[in-house]
């Protein structure tokens, strides 16, 4: 109990000291998580929408493979995107292996079906009476999709929420494309791994407080925008 106390006291102390080591980890963490998710969220609200609005073959089948699509394991993607990555691999050629480039990859991947299921619900669940309108009126099917798109937004934003806070926290990826380089591909899941595994707990403890915190932050949100889109429907 004094060495957790021990080792807490000093996890607040490096993270409040601006320790360089400690704020570089959290902010490759940051850089990685937001990019994965500003590039996956259009493409992935737009495939939501034609599985909403839009029958076509094969349609029922591509909402069952991207919800079973939400319980792939971090480490099967990361074991995938090393085989297509490595030397050997069929895209070995773009030496993308062990860099952020490689883990934005994988996070886009595992944030899409997330982005894509949880859009798609919200726009099963909105009035399809304001798409017909807008289209009945003579709007372009752009201006009429943006007009849907506009009724579910908190929807959307608990989405993308929620696809943000699942990629932050993934460490198995991250650690087989990233490498786990300092200053370039550790972020905080590969930090916290790698520093409990030499015992040093102290680092561990204090990057685990900002997740614990971010954790907080995106459930508080989450809760906030689900409301919102309930009181709005």
């Amino acid at each position: 109990m004094e060495e957790l106390s021990s080792a807490s006291i000093q996890a607040l102390t490096l993270l409040f000291s601006g320790n360089v080591e400690i704020w570089r980890i959290i902010g490759v963490s940051f850089t990685v998580s937001v990019k994965a998710i500003l590039i996956a969220t259009v493409p992935a609200v737009i495939i939501a929408f034609l599985l909403s609005y839009y029958v076509f073959p094969g349609r029922r089948l591509l909402i069952a493979l991207f919800n079973t699509a939400l319980a792939i394991p971090a480490v099967v993607v990361g074991l995938t995107l090393y085989i297509l990555l490595s030397r050997a691999g069929p895209l070995g050629d773009l030496h993308l292996l062990f860099t952020q480039q490689a883990m934005i990859i994988g996070q886009i991947i595992l944030s899409f079906p997330i982005l894509v299921a949880m859009s798609h619900a919200s726009l099963q669940a909105s009035d399809r009476r304001a798409w017909e309108t807008a289209i009945t009126l003579g709007a372009h099917p752009l201006r009429a999709a943006l007009t849907v798109l506009r009724e579910v937004r908190f929807g959307l934003i608990a989405a993308i929420i929620a696809a943000f806070g699942r990629i932050i926290a993934e460490v198995g990826s991250s650690m087989m494309v990233g490498g786990n380089i300092l200053n370039y591909t550790r972020n905080i899941p590969t930090a916290i791994a790698l520093e409990t595994s030499k015992g040093s707990f102290a680092q561990g403890i204090a990057l685990g407080m900002v997740l614990l915190f971010l954790a907080l932050l995106l459930n508080l949100s989450l809760t906030w925008f689900q409301g919102k889109g309930e009181v709005n429907s």
